[in-house]
C-alpha cells in the first residue's frame, strides 16, 4: 500500500510558499545587480522618466523601489571606424579610414539617454566622424598628408571630434587615420617630386663639401706662406754663415770622415772633401 502524505506536511509546505514566494518576488524587485563595465539608469515609473539629477548605478548590487526599472549602459570604451571619402583643398578625392575610441560620459547618462538615445553610436558618432573628416581635409592639399603635416591634420581632427562628441555626452580617447589612398596619377607626381627634392639635397650637400674642402686648403695655404715669410725674415748671413761653421765642426769630428782644407770658399768657410 502507498504512504499518504502527510496533511500536517503538506498544509506546512503550502503556508511556506504562501508567506516566502511574495518575499522572493519582492526582494527581486527591491535589488539589481549592474554587471562590470555598465552603469545602471533608473527608469521612474511613475514619474515616466529619467531624472538627470540622480547618479547613475555603479557595477555591483543595488537597491531600488520595486516600481522603478533599471536599464543598464555599457560605459566601457568603444571602437568605431568608417571608410570615409573627402575632398581636399583642390577637389581631389580622397579615400582614408578614420578610428574613433570613446565612452558615455557616466554623469550625463541620463542626458544621454533622453536626447539621444541608445542608438546614440549611429545618430551622434558616426555622422560626428564624417562630418569633421570632411572639414578638416577641405583645408589641406593632398600631399600634405605625406609629409610632417599629417601630425597636425590628425590633431585638428582630434580637437574637432572631442568638441562634437562632448556636446553630445560623450568622451573621445583617441583618433587614429589609417590607410589613406590618394588617386594613383597624384601618388606618381608625389614620389617624383620627393625624389628631385632628395636629388636637390644631395647636390647642396656636395656642394656645400666642395666649399668646406676648398676653404681647409685656402687656410692651409696661408698658414704655409705666413710660415714661410716669417722664417725668411729670421734667416741672415751671418746665421748662415754660422750654421755652416757648426755644420763643418761636426763633419770635421765625424770618425769616417777625412778633412782636407783647401783654400776657401766664396762664403768663407773651408771646403771639406772625404773618402767617403
Amino acid at each position: 500500500m502507498s504512504q499518504q502524505p502527510n496533511p500536517a506536511r503538506v498544509r506546512g509546505l503550502m503556508i511556506a510558499a504562501i508567506i516566502v514566494g511574495p518575499i522572493l518576488l519582492l526582494w527581486g524587485s527591491l535589488t539589481v545587480t549592474i554587471p562590470s563595465g555598465y552603469a545602471g539608469l533608473i527608469f521612474h515609473t511613475f514619474s515616466n522618466g529619467v531624472d538627470t539629477t540622480e547618479t547613475p548605478l555603479g557595477s555591483g548590487f543595488h537597491f531600488k523601489a520595486p516600481w522603478n526599472k533599471v536599464y543598464e549602459y555599457e560605459i566601457r570604451q568603444k571602437e568605431r571606424m568608417e571608410r570615409i571619402e573627402v575632398l581636399s583643398s583642390n577637389l581631389l578625392k580622397i579615400e582614408m579610414d578614420l578610428t574613433v575610441f570613446y565612452q558615455p560620459q557616466f554623469e550625463n547618462l541620463g542626458l544621454l539617454e533622453i536626447q539621444r538615445g541608445r542608438s546614440y553610436e549611429e545618430k551622434v558618432v558616426v555622422p560626428a566622424m564624417r562630418s569633421v573628416a570632411r572639414e578638416v581635409i577641405a583645408k589641406y592639399l593632398p600631399e600634405e598628408f605625406n609629409t610632417t603635416r599629417r601630425d597636425e591634420i590628425q590633431s585638428e581632427i582630434d580637437a574637432r571630434m572631442r568638441e562634437k562628441l562632448s556636446e553630445n555626452y560623450l568622451r573621445l580617447n583617441d583618433v587614429l587615420i589609417r590607410n589613406i589612398r590618394l588617386p594613383e596619377t597624384l601618388e606618381a607626381a608625389i614620389e617624383r617630386k620627393l625624389q628631385q627634392e632628395q636629388e636637390s639635397l644631395e647636390y647642396e650637400f656636395r656642394l656645400e663639401k666642395a666649399s668646406k674642402e676648398a676653404d681647409r686648403m685656402r687656410i692651409e695655404a696661408e698658414g704655409i706662406r705666413d710660415y714661410q715669410a716669417i722664417v725668411s725674415k729670421g734667416i741672415s748671413q751671418e746665421l748662415l754663415k754660422w750654421k755652416g761653421i757648426e755644420a763643418t765642426s761636426a763633419l770635421a769630428n765625424s770618425p769616417n770622415t777625412k778633412v782636407v782644407v783647401i783654400g776657401s770658399a766664396k762664403d768663407g768657410l773651408p771646403l771639406i772633401l772625404g773618402d767617403n
